[in-house]
This record gives C-alpha cells, sequence and structure tokens, in this order.
C-alpha cells in the first residue's frame, strides 16, 4: 500500500482554526538556555486572526486564531481501543516525549472540557502496533525481513481493502496496542500524553494521528457514544527528525525517509497544518522532547477521516 493523497483531499473548514500561543512552549518545558525551538516561524500563517475577529498584529504574546484546514484520513491503522491512559509508551524504545495537547471551540475559542483525544502512531523503526505484519519492518509483511515489497502507508493506493472511503481501513493482525490510547480533556481543555518520538516508514514524513470525539461519556468499558468532531495529523519540524536520526534505534533505520516538505498529507500551512512546537537540548535530545499545539474543532461538525 502506498499513500498519494494530495491537496485534492483536503477541505477549506471555516470554522475550524487553531491557536499558537507564541513563545508559551519554552516556559512551560522550564529546560532552560541551549533549547531547541522548533515550530512554524518560517511557515505561512496567513489569515491569522485574534480571538476577538481582528487580524493578527506583529509582536504579540497572546493566544491566536488561525484557520484550520488540516482534516486528513484517519489512515488504515485506526483502531478504537478505548484504552484511556496517559502513558501509552509501554515498553518502546525511542526519545521520550510529552505531548501536550489543548482543544478549543474553533468559533469562539474556548477550551473544550471532556473532549475524548485519540493520538496513535508508529514506533521508532515504522511499526504500528496492531499492525506488526503489516508495517514498515514487519516480520513477514511488505518492507519486512525477505519481502521486496514497499512498506505500506496512511493511505493505499487503488481502491480501499474495505471498499468504504478514507484510504481503506485494514483489520489488525495482532493485539499489541503500544504507542495508542485516549485521554478525556480537563476543565481548560488540556490532555498530556507520554510517549516516544515517532519514526518514519517509507512514503510519509513523521506523524502522529489524532481524533476528537464530544458528546460522549466515560463508562466501563471506555468512552461511548458522541460523534468525531476532528480527525488530523500532528507533524514534526524537519531539523527536529534530523536530530532523532542521529540517536538509537532510529540511526539504526535502512528505510528511504520522505521530509515534511514532500510529504503529500502535510499541507505546508505551519501550525495552521499540524506542525508542533518542539522543545528540547539539541545535544541531549535522547533526554527528551516537548511537543505542544492547540487544535480548534467545530464540537457540532462530523470529521471521522473516512469522507476524505
Amino acid at each position: 500500500m502506498t499513500e498519494t493523497e494530495g491537496p485534492a483531499h483536503k477541505k477549506d473548514m471555516s470554522r475550524r482554526r487553531v491557536v499558537f500561543a507564541g513563545g508559551a512552549v519554552i516556559v512551560a518545558a522550564g529546560i532552560g538556555a541551549g533549547a531547541v525551538a522548533s515550530a512554524s516561524a518560517d511557515e505561512d500563517t496567513a489569515g491569522a486572526k485574534k480571538p476577538g475577529g481582528g487580524q493578527k498584529s506583529g509582536g504579540g504574546q497572546g493566544e491566536e486564531c488561525y484557520r484550520l484546514t488540516s482534516e486528513t484520513t484517519e489512515g488504515p491503522y485506526y483502531i478504537d481501543a478505548d484504552k484511556i491512559r496517559k502513558d501509552i509508551t509501554e515498553d518502546k524504545e525511542g526519545i521520550p516525549l510529552t505531548l501536550r495537547l489543548k482543544v478549543i471551540d474553533s468559533d469562539t475559542c474556548k477550551p473544550v472540557a471532556h473532549a475524548a483525544v485519540d493520538i496513535w502512531h508508529c514506533d521508532a523503526l515504522g511499526v504500528y502496533s496492531g499492525y506488526e505484519a503489516m508495517s514498515s519492518g514487519g516480520p513477514g509483511g511488505p518492507g519486512g525481513p525477505g519481502d521486496g515489497g514497499t512498506p505500506p502507508t496512511d493511505a493505499p493506493t487503488g481502491p480501499p481493502p474495505s471498499g468504504g472511503p478514507g484510504g481503506g481501513h485494514s483489520e489488525p493482525t495482532d493485539d499489541e496496542r503500544y504507542l495508542r490510547g485516549t485521554q478525556l480533556t480537563d476543565e481548560h481543555g488540556y490532555v498530556e500524553f507520554k510517549t516516544i518520538f515517532p519514526g518514519w516508514y517509507q512514503g510519509r514524513c513523521v506523524h502522529i494521528h489524532t481524533k476528537v470525539h464530544v458528546g460522549g461519556k466515560m463508562t466501563d468499558a471506555g468512552y461511548e457514544g458522541g460523534h468525531t468532531c476532528h480527525t488530523g495529523q500532528f507533524f514534526f519540524a524537519e531539523s527536529a527528525v534530523l536530530d532523532s536520526a542521529k540517536i538509537e534505534p532510529y540511526s539504526t533505520s535502512t528505510t528511504t525517509r520522505t521530509t515534511l516538505t514532500e510529504d503529500t498529507i502535510y499541507d505546508r500551512s505551519g501550525v495552521t497544518g499540524g506542525l508542533m512546537k518542539l522543545s528540547y537540548r539539541k545535544r541531549h535530545m535522547a533526554r527528551g522532547v516537548i511537543g505542544s499545539i492547540t487544535t480548534g474543532v467545530d464540537p457540532d461538525g462530523t470529521h471521522d477521516g473516512t469522507d476524505l
């Protein structure tokens, strides 16, 4: 399977925005001098507006609302596992990543409390839990030992294997669920995950998938009911990916890497397209990275990633 979606799969959702809190991440990280801050400073932020509707003004440090056009396919590797947990690492090796997310209403910029936020991503060598046999390097799968094929990506070419839209969902091949989890946002719209810096696989840049669900409730079986109001992806600055590639186990990967600008899903719009703010010590990246982004959603909308 190969991923070929281009700009045609993206929709201009006029109510959807993202908030960029200028300069806040370094303070929150507390990592001091010598830190690297990778974000969208050199990316297009045209159309930015203040929460009150005014145009963006230079030099401001307050929160600013940006139009967001980063609804994406959920890809074939989504599993509604209902694993409500903060630490999704399990026993996977890699650079520790603290992922700090905030969910807001894109009309009002007010926080959305009690929203269920899913994230899932591959491990340091490009393997997805639940799909080890199909992922890059998985035993017996495309790109694995003895296989001359091309590792799959999030959006197969041709008819989806399930026969439905959205890139085609594949059924899990195993019971592993590492690097997957769900949490509810707090009263201020915040949620935090402990995971690892994702690796890469052929055809895609480094990324994390996400879904935001509202209107449901917690039960003994997990989060149930409601609807999915956002399906998207978070992206990493190329400089940070290059830094990670110097560290094991990322440095052992022989998979051809797709850069951020080569990716067919990232729309090159910076933070409005899901590019995260990253903070870490350049010479000590192995100790950990902090990633932060605030995503605006339309709580009344339904965007489950299968209609793109």
